[in-house]
Parts: C-alpha cells; sequence; structure tokens
C-alpha cells in the first residue's frame, strides 16, 4: 500500500532507478572552500528502488589493490558506502541507514537535499561532521546521471 501511494508522487518517480556518479564536492562549513577529496574522476552507483531501498557506493579516484594495513585503512578512507529504506519528505531523501562503511552511520538517517535537472540528479547534504575530510564539519554535494 505504501509503495502504490508513494508511486503516485511524481519525485519518487523520478528518483527511482540507478545513478552513476559524475562527482562529490566536500564544501568546508566554516571556510566555504570545496574540494573534491575523492578526486576528479571518482567512481560510484546509486540505486532507488520502487520498494524504498536505497544503496550508495562511491570511491575514490586512482584506488590502487590495499597490500598493507596501511593501505587498507586508506582503502576505507577513500570509499563511501550505505543502504537502507528511504523516503521522500519536502525535497529532501532521507534514508534510515541500516549498513554502512561507517558505523558511526548505522541507525541515523541520512538527510540529502536534491533537485532533478533531466536525467541529472544534485544531492546535498546538510553540514556535518566527516570521517573521510578528517572529522572537519563539511557539505556533500554529489552529481549523479541516470544510467539507461
Amino acid at each position: 500500500k505504501v509503495v502504490k501511494q508513494m508511486l503516485t508522487r511524481s519525485p519518487f518517480i523520478e528518483i527511482v532507478g540507478t545513478w552513476k556518479l559524475v562527482s562529490v564536492v566536500h564544501e568546508d562549513a566554516q571556510t566555504g572552500e570545496r574540494t573534491s577529496l575523492l578526486g576528479a574522476h571518482p567512481r560510484g552507483y546509486q540505486i532507488a528502488t520502487p520498494e524504498g531501498r536505497w544503496l550508495a557506493l562511491v570511491t575514490a579516484e586512482g584506488r590502487k589493490l590495499p597490500q598493507t594495513d596501511e593501505e587498507r585503512a586508506n582503502a576505507l578512507r577513500t570509499m563511501i558506502s550505505y543502504t537502507g529504506k528511504y523516503r521522500l519528505e519536502d525535497g529532501k531523501v532521507i534514508t534510515k541507514i541500516e549498513a554502512a562503511w561507517n558505523e558511526a552511520w548505522v541507525g541515523t538517517e541520512q538527510v540529502r537535499a536534491y533537485r532533478f535537472e533531466g536525467n541529472r540528479l544534485y544531492l546535498e547534504s546538510p553540514p556535518q561532521p566527516h570521517p573521510n575530510a578528517g572529522g572537519r564539519v563539511v557539505r556533500i554535494i554529489a552529481t549523479w546521471d541516470r544510467e539507461n
């Protein structure tokens, strides 16, 4: 019943699908400086199902197969991945995190403002401490293209 109700709302229909990552920018909340912590060409996909499941996986540009403990730790710092049930509210997609690369996110809700331009999806987080940014408070700005 919930899925049927959600399918009648246009933004839900638009967000359902597979999205390929175009870019990720971290904006420092204090300085406004924007950096591409994952490189100019990170890789990733985001999947939103009609049943309400969200899955995101992003990896940095130029990652290498880790051989040492230090390299394995760096591999963790050069990725973002999480999944959970999502809902749309007031121009935001809210995901209740069930599993994540960062255990601190499990059980939380990750909120992203969304907007569409054709087959492009823009997601922006509110300012938050981010483990991949050394704990600095940043706003994450991600751009995705619909995969087809």
